[in-house]
């Protein structure tokens, strides 16, 4: 790769790529330069790291970069993207960089990044600049070596050659008051109570957690440390080498590694994370996955029980469950481009107690309008115990009043004409009157709106894909039609 080329690990919101091809340790070293420079933090850096082989020497090789520019860092650990949250979000922080590379295959790292105040950072809106000024550092460094622009940066190593300094890096033990941040968001001694009365009666809560060998175990086992609950773990122990695959529930292979599981203790429920815990998928006492769509509803009016009037905050891609819910709560549901920046942007904008994703991100005001992936689970859990009723029963009118195809992805040679193809086709529906438009809106991709049914298509940011998602009124025939002919215009 040239010095000089665009590096194809930095993507809309974080690095990500495979080691070394696109992220080795030389390039690293030259992230946290450029962070420095480009973020000029005002405080001490967080810097955490999950369970991959490469991410404790790149966590290492950050600070050494950060150190050289003469910025403070602060190692947290091992941990998941949500600690590194709470960190930046402490008062007087600087800013945070977690090294994961979430569910990406075993060979990938990457590094998310935000500010002090666990503000983010966006293509937009600082990492644009990062990676041009990574760029140059990288090609100073092969000048200074006598190389030229066909310089082959070192592939990876322990870091050693990278070492943070030791007047500028210490460690930073936030693990106490984490573990009590995520509890406050329920009513830790009552929820204990609730459980053990259950636990008396001969009916514990069954759980089945998924931690997919990422990084989850430990953080869940502490969180949960003195509740009365029965528990299976799945793939608990954090391991690098990722042995039963990815941690990907989106993946049909994990979903079913936790279903099954499920279905043969007779649990409750069923809790899976990604590598880095900052999504979480939950399943029914059946087995069956529930899409994040419906997740978003169920937390955004739990939290409005204790806020009325408040504002929660959903993405474009399906909105009609979200809306009717919120509202019927006394809430205020406010509409989101996708994406992290912009959910978080809204939340801080709107003091929206909670904005959430149908992609399983959750984001909480009182958690520094960042996304967790243990939030939800107590939540959940709070809400099955209180409730005392089983998952199902808590979404399935959701389900049958508003059936969605979940995001579906077509790989396609032109996203953009696939899309004309798809406006085209309902301009030509309209213009006979097969279909009447409701609404429409290009916030998000392409927004269609009709009486009884509606989707959203959009396009990737990073290669040829659109991602299509589609619901209807209470006619699960009608929007599985409408999906088998989008599909088919999309794929023509």
């Amino acid at each position: 790769m040239s010095a000089l080329s665009k590096l194809p690990a930095f993507k809309a919101y974080d690095v990500r790529g495979p080691v070394p091809a696109q992220l080795h340790i030389d390039m690293v070293y030259a992230i946290g330069r450029a962070y420095a420079r480009v973020i000029q933090p005002q405080g001490p850096v967080a810097i955490g790291y999950d369970i991959r082989d490469t991410s404790a020497a790149f966590a290492r090789t950050l600070a050494a970069g950060l150190n050289a520019e003469g910025v403070a860092t602060r190692d947290i650990g091992l941990g998941g993207t949500e600690m590194v949250y709470h960190a930046a979000g402490q008062p007087g922080m600087g800013g945070g960089l977690m090294v994961t590379a979430s569910h990406n295959p075993v060979g990938d790292n990457g590094i998310k990044m935000v500010r002090g105040e666990a503000r983010p950072i966006s293509g937009d809106d600082g990492l644009a600049e990062m990676e041009a000024l990574t760029r140059q550092l990288l090609a100073e460094q092969a000048q200074a070596l006598g190389q030229g622009e066909g310089y082959a940066f070192a592939p990876l190593t322990d870091g050693s050659q990278y070492l943070p300094n030791p007047n500028l890096h210490a460690t930073l033990d936030l693990h106490h008051s984490y573990i009590a941040k995520v509890r406050s968001f329920v009513n830790f001694p009552a929820l204990q109570q609730a459980l053990q009365a259950r636990a008396d009666a001969g009916r514990p809560l069954k759980l089945v957690v998924n931690a997919g060998n990422g990084c989850a175990g430990p953080t869940f086992d502490a969180l949960v440390a003195g509740l009365p609950l029965s528990i299976t773990r799945v793939f608990h122990a954090p391991d690098g080498q990722f042995p039963n695959g990815v941690p990907n529930p989106m993946l049909a292979k994990c979903q079913e590694d936790t279903a099954s599981v499920v279905r043969a203790e007779g649990a409750d429920v069923g809790i899976a994370w990604d590598g880095d815990f900052d999504r979480c998928f939950f399943f029914d006492e059946a087995g069956g996955f529930i899409e994040g769509y419906y997740l978003v509803a169920l937390l955004g009016t739990q939290l409005l029980q204790h806020e009325p009037n408040g504002a929660v905050v959903y993405d474009t891609r399906l909105t009609w469950n979200t809306m009717a819910q919120v509202e019927a709560a006394g809430g205020r549901a406010l509409v989101s481009k996708c994406g992290h920046s912009f959910i978080k942007a809204a939340l801080r904008s709107e003091n929206a107690v909670y904005g959430g994703e149908m992609s399983a991100h959750h984001y909480f005001r009182d958690f520094h309008y960042c996304d967790s992936g243990m939030i939800p689970m107590l939540l959940l859990l709070e809400r099955l115990v209180l409730a005392d009723q089983p998952l199902s029963s808590l979404v399935n009118a959701a389900q049958t009043a508003y059936p969605c195809s979940g995001e579906i992805n077509f790989k396609v040679p032109d996203a953009k004409a696939a899309i004309a193809r798809v406006e085209a086709a309902v301009q030509a529906e309209l213009a006979v009157g097969r279909e009447t438009l409701v609404a429409e809106s290009a916030l998000d991709g392409l927004s269609r709106e009709f009486p009884q049914w509606r989707f959203n298509l959009r396009m990737s940011n990073t290669e040829p894909v659109v991602r299509l998602n589609v619901e209807s009124r209470a006619d699960t025939a009608l929007m599985q039609a409408k999906t088998a002919w989008l599909r088919e215009l999309l794929t023509a």
